[in-house]
């Protein structure tokens, strides 16, 4: 082989190298993101089902007012 087919060799593999070490680059940054999304993920979840359980909560004590609120009604409209 001619000494300029081993350099256009030596060129295209170091090409090739390069463009392995920037996928290898980006593969570790879009882990990083994964795991980043996935923390976010969960604890979006757990806010969500905090939230969930508040606002059942606050239903219940809705309705329990609610029936507090008629029986007062139904004791005053008794007395007339």
């Amino acid at each position: 082989m001619s000494f300029e087919v081993l350099e256009q060799l030596e060129a295209k593999i170091q090409a090739a190298v390069d463009t392995i070490v920037l996928l290898q680059m980006e593969v570790e940054e879009l882990k990083a993101d994964k795991e980043r999304l996935t923390k976010e993920t969960n604890e979006l979840k757990k806010s969500r089902e905090k939230l969930e359980s508040k606002a059942q909560q606050i239903q219940q004590e809705h309705a329990a007012w609610q029936d507090r609120i008629r029986n007062l009604l139904d004791k005053m409209n008794n007395v007339e």
